[in-house]
């Protein structure tokens, strides 16, 4: 559907399925578009940054698909831009491989990031994963059924997690320390959740990829090591949040070769 389309009308739903495409190649642009079309979303496309911005924040779209390379402004900074107006789910593409380019992309906020060639099966089963997380504060407490299904099965997931002067509020998706409101990224509520959830427990990397994936994302998909460094990325972007130092750890403590560990100390 082309950006000048009328707004899609009528029910939440309908609103709830749209997705905005920022992508200056025609043939990636249509085949997004199919893609997403034929997973039920309304599409909108946008052949440079600055346009995509202004789409995104003219929809407020569930979804976005994100090229890095783009005509006037780079995926990155559309990505900041995007971030101060919506919440919208953001999966960046880009044709070039540096992991360098991984980190800075969820840094600016992406909630994924796919290389170019994407498989177009991959990419829908990852952004249907995404859409079972939570997208706004006060949403359903999706997070707390991803912990329990993918990592404590065997324990309830309280709705407030206390320790130490944390506070999580699991249903409302807010986090305070020490009284004060910390406003997280939706990955990094998730991975503190997960953490929390589980006070004592190591939770290994890969475990972790899967609550950012998703609580029935494919799990006969290899983690790679792309994959864990995001969550390092996210980790470290949380615990500077959060104000808690990895060599005299508050809350998370890295288990070097493992994963990490949520200490619970009320």
């Amino acid at each position: 559907m082309p950006a000048g389309s009328p707004l899609p009308s009528g029910s939440d739903d309908a609103r709830e399925r749209t997705a905005v495409i920022v992508e200056d190649d025609p043939d990636i642009r249509e085949l997004l578009d199919a893609v997403l079309t034929q997973a039920g979303f309304a599409t909108y496309t946008a052949a440079a940054g600055r346009a995509g911005v202004e789409l995104v924040h003219r929809l407020d779209p569930l979804v976005t698909t994100l090229d890095v390379s783009l005509p006037d402004i780079d995926g990155f900074e559309v990505c900041r831009r995007i971030r101060a107006v919506s919440d919208t789910y953001v999966v960046m593409l880009t044709a070039r491989t540096d992991e360098i380019d991984a980190l800075m992309g969820l840094e600016a906020g992406a909630d994924d990031y796919q290389t170019k060639p994407f498989r177009p099966r991959e990419l829908r089963a990852r952004i249907e994963a995404m859409l079972r997380r939570p997208r706004r504060a006060g949403a359903a407490d999706g997070v707390a059924s991803a912990v329990a299904d993918s990592l404590v099965a065997d324990s309830l997931v309280a709705d407030s997690l206390v320790a130490d002067g944390l506070v999580v509020d699991v249903p409302g998706r807010v986090v305070h320390v020490d009284g004060a409101e910390v406003p997280l990224t939706r990955s990094e509520f998730d991975l503190l959740a997960a953490l929390a959830g589980a006070p004592g427990r190591v939770l290994a990397k890969d475990a972790l990829v899967r609550v950012l994936w998703g609580e029935t994302y494919d799990v006969g998909t290899p983690v790679t090591e792309a994959d864990r460094r995001s969550v390092e990325v996210h980790l470290a972007n949380l615990r500077r949040k959060l104000g808690d130092d990895p060599g005299a750890p508050r809350w998370i403590r890295t288990v070097r070769g493992v994963g990490y560990r949520f200490d619970h100390r009320p």
